[in-house]
C-alpha cells in the first residue's frame, strides 16, 4: 500500500476505539448486522461460510491495514458470513457513515480500495476454478502460493515461512484435513516444501508455480 494512502487511513481510524481479539474468537457471526467497521491494527481476519458438513469454508482473508466489511458498509449487502480471528488480533472500530464519508472526501483511499477488492476477487475467481477443475494437489498448491505472496515470511531469495496449519489449508482448498495432509506429504518428497516446528518452509516458491501450472 502507498505510504501517504496508509498513513491517511491510519490516522484516520486512530481516534476510534481499540479491540483486541483472541485466536479464533468469532468478532461477527452470519446473519448478524456488523454495525461498525473494523480495521486491522495487527494480526488476520478469516472471512469463512459453513458447509453443510459443518466443515470452514474460507472466502478470504484479511490482514492490516484492511478494513472490512465494506460490501455491507456501501451496499447494505446481508452478511451471509462468520469472521473470525486467526491469531491475536487487534482492531479499532469505526461506525460506517464515517468510514463511508472519509472514503468519499479520499479518492486515492477510494482507489486503493478498490485495487485490494479487485485483487481479491481475482483470488478468489482462480480458487473457484482450481476448485472446478483441479486436482487436490493443485490446489493445495494453490493455497501455499497465495498463503506465500499474501502472509508469507520471505527468508532469502524465493524461500518463505508460512504459519498456517494443514487444518487451515483444508478450509482454505475446502479439502478434507487428510487429504491436505497427503499432498503435503507428496510435496515434501518433491522436496518442495518443508515442515519444520509446526511451520511450513515453501522452498522455491517459483518452482512451487511452475508445478502448479502443470498440475492436473
Amino acid at each position: 500500500m502507498d505510504i501517504d494512502v496508509s498513513t491517511k487511513i491510519e490516522n484516520f481510524f486512530k481516534d476510534y476505539p481499540l479491540r483486541t481479539y483472541a485466536k479464533d474468537q468469532v468478532i461477527i457471526f452470519s446473519g448478524e448486522a456488523p454495525e461498525k467497521i473494523f480495521h486491522i491494527i495487527s494480526g488476520k481476519i478469516s472471512q469463512y461460510d459453513i458447509s453443510y458438513r459443518g466443515d470452514e469454508i474460507v472466502v478470504n482473508t484479511f490482514k492490516e491495514p484492511a478494513f472490512f466489511p465494506m460490501s455491507w458498509a456501501i451496499n447494505h449487502t446481508p452478511n451471509a458470513y462468520f469472521y473470525k480471528a486467526e491469531e491475536e488480533t487487534v482492531v479499532r472500530v469505526a461506525p460506517p457513515d464515517d468510514v463511508i464519508a472519509f472514503i468519499k472526501q479520499n479518492p486515492d483511499v477510494m482507489f486503493n480500495l478498490l485495487s485490494r477488492l479487485y485483487r481479491g476477487v481475482d483470488v478468489v475467481l482462480e480458487r473457484t476454478v482450481r476448485v472446478m477443475a483441479g486436482s487436490a494437489k493443485s490446489r493445495v498448491m494453490y493455497e501455499l502460493l497465495i498463503e506465500s505472496r499474501r502472509f508469507g515470511e520471505k527468508i532469502d531469495d524465493d524461500t518463505y515461512k508460512l504459519t498456517i496449519t494443514e487444518t487451515e489449508l483444508a478450509t482454505h482448498a475446502g479439502l478434507a484435513r487428510e487429504t491436505v495432509s497427503r499432498e503435503i506429504k507428496h510435496l515434501k518428497e518433491q522436496d518442495l516444501i518443508e515442515v519444520k516446528n509446526g511451520e511450513i518452509i515453501v522452498k522455491n516458491l517459483a518452482a512451487l508455480e511452475e508445478r502448479l501450472g502443470k498440475a492436473t
